[in-house]
């Protein structure tokens, strides 16, 4: 695996070699500086070495032959002479020892000192052709100094020694210019290279500057604007291998959590607006059932009481008749008690609704006792294996454990037979209802049942809970059973839910209570509520199936 490649890591890179390019360009620059400055020093210094190689040659040189050819005099000025010339020669010693000290001789002196070993060999041998030359003078020789053969010949090889001196010492000059202009052009050189490779350089960061820093800057500014806009859906894709590919991940990581707490939050808004919308029908179903119930049981009690006598009343007329016609019934007899019968079920149907509508404004909390609930689901299903529409169906209950839960008895056998009359009635023959009791980790007592039947639409899904909201199959529902299970189930502090894969492919619902009592901010809120409102906590006696 490839070491991943950070952002202080290329940003210490860059900044290593526009140090490395700034710090070649300012060694060139130095370099060709010092270069020149050497030089000045080396040219001053020769030149002032120069003016004393110039007094020396000024001092070996020969006097004038005087006028009145006075050898004494002749002598004295040429000893004088030699002398201050073998002064000079001392003096431009010492000023080259200084010179050589300082390194500004190109050949730290050898040539120079060289000569002038030579030099003040030749002085001494001047010197002595000079003492010669007056000892012969003064044996009767009336020749002059400067005509002496040895004397000349000592002075024209000190005169040489003494040109070939300021010849070095220009030599020194040159070639400490040549040096100089040698270095001159390597600076200019490097310092051009260096110039060269920071231009390439500056390029090449400005690349990958937009590379590595501006182009997955902007594409983490587009992922921000997006999730701004709220956009979930396209994460911020970068391969820098740095710290903001990591800023990326962990941005794609927080994006797909807000996502999943906006879907959330969403899911739980809707939850809260169909819980509103409920608590709203149900306020009005309380209103209606506290204004209208009793207006509508006096005429279907007076409906259902003229019935039953009328049919009572029919059955003697019908006997007179049979009696009278020597035991033939009339031919409407049978439609006209039919039909009574249907007045009456009908009635009573009415009544069983009003009652239920009832049944929503009352108010108060129900009692809960620590219940056996693979207990209270057996009691349910030997009840329900009576009903006229079980026949034929398959109920299987398998308990997974011994479970005991804080509810209200009454309540969840209501919950318990509306869930299975529903299942049973979505069920051809042959179906099978499966049940399920069980305890999750978390401290739930999770109850599911699982149907072959009918199934139900997404739309029907949506809405299965909302009241007089019916599907039945049978036609006889009036939407109020699940709505009624949802609403105790839920003042339980517990939750149902419905599945289905779609139509023909059955339902399972899934009913979840705790297994310790708890009594929510929210049922408190209710319970207040429900003090100064009606009709907010139903309690159905008998359930119906939606």
């Amino acid at each position: 695996m490839a070491r991943p490649r950070r952002l202080r890591h290329k940003l210490m890179l860059g900044l290593t070699l526009v140090v490395g390019s700034v710090a070649l360009l300012l060694a060139g620059t130095l370099y060709g500086l010092n270069a020149y400055t050497g030089t000045v020093r080396t040219a001053d210094r020769k030149l002032y070495e120069l003016n004393y190689v110039n007094k020396i040659l000024v001092g070996i040189a020969l006097p004038d032959q005087a006028a009145d050819r006075n050898i004494s005099a002749e002598y004295k000025a040429l000893r004088e002479r030699i002398d201050n010339a073998g002064s000079y020669v001392a003096e431009y010693r010492a000023e080259l020892t200084t010179t050589v000290g300082q390194g500004l001789d190109p050949d730290n002196g050898h040539q120079e000192n060289e000569l002038l070993k030579q030099l003040d060999s030749s002085i001494v041998v001047l010197g002595n052709a000079v003492e010669a030359a007056r000892t012969a003078s003064d044996q009767g020789a009336s020749a002059s100094f400067r005509n002496d053969p040895k004397v000349k010949a000592a002075h024209e090889k000190t005169r040489q020694i003494v040109d070939a001196l300021r010849a070095a010492v220009l030599d020194d000059v040159t070639a400490s210019i040549r040096q100089s202009n040698t270095a001159i052009r390597q600076s200019l050189w490097i310092s051009g290279t260096a110039l060269a490779w920071a231009l390439v350089l500056v390029l090449a960061m400005l690349y990958y500057f937009r590379v590595w820093i501006f182009a997955p800057m902007q594409a983490i500014q587009g992922g921000v604007q997006r999730v701004h806009d709220g956009d979930f859906d396209h994460p911020i894709i970068l391969k820098s291998k740095d710290e903001l590919e990591d800023l990326a991940t962990e941005f794609n990581a927080m994006t797909v959590r807000l996502a999943a707490t906006y879907s959330d939050l969403a899911r739980q808004v809707n939850e809260r607006s169909r819980q509103l919308v409920r608590s709203e029908r149900m306020v009005s179903v309380g209103f209606l059932a506290a204004g209208v119930a009793h207006e509508i049981n006096n005429p279907l009690a007076s409906i259902l009481f003229c019935s039953e006598a009328l049919e009572r009343r029919l059955q003697e007329v019908i006997s007179d008749m049979v009696a009278a016609a020597g035991g033939a019934a009339p031919a409407d007899a049978e439609v006209l008690t039919r039909y009574l019968k249907m007045i009456q079920q009908e009635a009573l149907r009415c009544k069983d609704i009003t009652q239920k509508l009832l049944d929503f404004s009352r108010t108060g909390e129900r009692k809960r006792e620590s219940t056996d609930l693979a207990g209270l689901i057996k009691g349910v299903l030997e009840v329900a294996r009576h009903l006229p529409n079980c026949r034929g169906r398959n109920v299987v209950f398998t308990p997974e454990s011994y479970v005991v839960a804080p509810v209200n008895g009454q309540d969840m056998k209501s919950v318990v037979l509306n869930l299975v009359v529903n299942a049973i009635d979505s069920m051809d023959e042959g179906g099978t209802l499966t049940i399920r009791l069980a305890t999750t980790p978390d401290g739930w007592a999770e109850m599911s049942f699982a149907d072959t039947g009918c199934g139900m639409a997404p739309d029907t899904l949506q809405n299965i809970f909302e009241p007089f909201f019916t599907r039945s199959r049978t036609g006889k529902g009036t939407g109020l059973g699940l709505f009624i299970s949802h609403q105790i189930i839920d003042q339980h502090g517990g939750t149902v839910e419905a599945a289905s894969a779609g139509p023909g492919h059955g339902s399972t619902f899934t009913v979840r209570v705790p297994l310790r009592e708890k009594r929510s901010q929210e049922s408190g809120d209710r319970s207040q509520e429900s003090s100064q409102e009606p009709a907010i906590l139903p309690f159905p006696g008998r359930p119906n199936a939606a």
